[in-house]
């Protein structure tokens, strides 16, 4: 799942190298991912009314619930 959100977001962004995700597990079968992306590219992500970030989010939980596990995504601003 950390690769599909990389792949998005670096196929978004018009600073792919500053893209990063970071993926930690809470209990059982709950993911946490973090996307980092540059400050310029926050609009990219995000959308309009956070469209871009909700429509990740339902790609998230369709690949997820194949695994039978909960992801949570987060979208924070880089350096």
């Amino acid at each position: 799942m950390k690769e599909l959100v990389e792949y998005i977001a670096t196929a978004l962004v018009d600073n792919p190298a500053e893209v990063s995700v970071k993926q930690s597990r809470d209990f059982g079968n709950k993911v946490n991912l973090e996307l980092q992306v540059a400050k310029e590219d926050m609009g990219r992500i995000i959308g309009k009314s956070g469209r871009v970030a909700n429509s990740i989010r339902v790609l998230l939980r369709v690949a997820a619930a194949r695994d039978n596990k909960q992801v949570n995504l987060d979208v924070v601003e880089g350096r």
